[in-house]
Order: C-alpha cells, then structure tokens, then sequence
C-alpha cells in the first residue's frame, strides 16, 4: 500500500521591499500561525526576471501551479499577507517550484523574498485519503523497531520521491545493524521510505511511527 506524505504548510508577506526599522527589540516578535499552513519557502531568484524558487513543504502541485491568490510571510511579521500567484512550473532534478508573484518584476525585488514563507489558510487544508498524511503532523513523530521497541530517532524532514522519504534524526542510544553507536555530535540521520513494509504503523495519537527495516537500510548515510 502506498504511503504519501501530503501537506503542509506555514507563513508569508507582500512582494514590494520595505526598508528594516532599527533593531531596537532583540527578540522579534513570534508570528501566531495556528490558522495558517506553510506550503513552500523561497529559496532564491530564479534568473533576473523576478521569478522565484520555492522548496515545497506539500505535495499538492496545484498550491503552486494554479493562479490565484496565496500568503506571504516575512521575517518578523506576525501574520501572512495576501499576494497573487501568477503562474508556477516545476523542476523536477531539483524538487522546486519556479514561480513568479504579482508586483515582483525585478531580481532585486525577488532577492528581497528570500526566506520569506508560502502560506495557505488552514481552512484550505485538503482532505488526504486514509494512508496520506500531512507534513507537519509526521515531522517530530517519535520512530521505533517494531520488533523490539528500540527508539530509533525522530523525523526531522520528509523528502519528496516517488515513494516519499523519512529524514530521521538517530537518538544516541541507538545501536545500528553492525552494532555501533550512533555519535550524537554528529547529528547522524538516515533516509526511510515511507512505504507499508517499511513503515508499517504511523501512530499520531501515539506521536510514533513503528518500522521493520530491511538489513542494511539504516546503515546508509550514517
């Protein structure tokens, strides 16, 4: 059975750049998003026309396809602002967006967005069939063995594939299948696909997700 790690999403703000005020605060102030779903953030310009790359936070590639009106958030905003969506592609080597904004005609103008997040309302959140799950409701989810109950990590990113793919984060106590320690300094992950045989259990009232891994899988990358 397919596994497909839907949605989502975040926070955003209007294109025209604004001049910064004085830091006289160290602490900007933290943006109330729990109405809101982050979909993408921008990465950088894309040439010199004022097109934008954007990394997806969701699989649906209408969010960044289809015209219409989307939100911006910036840096220090406390809440998105309304910005329109002219036209989107996307460049599948690189699993970015390219699209291009109302008022953003400049390079310069799109260099001002860089890190600025997409955000949809959470209203907007579409429904996901009964083994499709939502982004940000697997990040953070707690992975175990299924056979033993060892913690293996946490999921810290999922990667967009054909089968998605689990970023997890090891916890230091975990021994690998050649029986080594995971060395917390160096912040070891390792990529799982987010299939049925692999992951067979996703658990978010339990904040867990159980694998069975096959030999070898959890010692790629670590």
């Amino acid at each position: 059975m397919h596994r497909k790690a839907g949605e989502e999403e975040g926070n955003q703000k209007d294109p025209i750049p604004r001049p910064q005020s004085p830091a006289s605060n160290p602490q900007p102030p933290v943006p109330n998003l729990d109405n809101w779903l982050e979909i993408g953030k921008i990465v950088s310009p894309q040439g010199l026309s004022g097109e934008l790359r954007v990394y997806p936070v969701s699989d649906f590639p209408e969010r960044f396809e289809v015209p219409g009106k989307r939100w911006l958030l910036r840096s220090g905003d406390t809440e998105p602002q309304p910005i329109e969506l002219l036209t989107g592609r996307y460049i599948s080597n690189k699993n970015l967006y390219v699209i291009r904004l109302a008022g953003v005609e400049t390079c310069d103008r799109a260099e001002a967005l860089r890190g600025c997040k997409l955000m949809v309302p959470a209203s907007d959140r579409p429904q996901l069939d009964e083994d499709e799950y939502h982004v940000l409701d697997l990040i953070g989810l707690e992975v175990f063995m299924q056979a033993s109950g060892e913690l293996v990590g946490t999921v810290v990113d999922i990667i967009p594939a054909g089968n998605d793919l689990l970023e997890v984060k090891f916890h230091p106590s975990f021994a690998t299948d050649k029986g080594q320690m995971t060395n917390d300094k160096k912040q070891k992950t390792v990529l799982i696909p987010f299939v049925e045989a692999i992951a067979p259990v996703v658990d978010l009232k339990s904040n867990r997700i159980e694998i069975t891994p096959p030999p070898g899988l959890l010692e790629i990358n670590n």
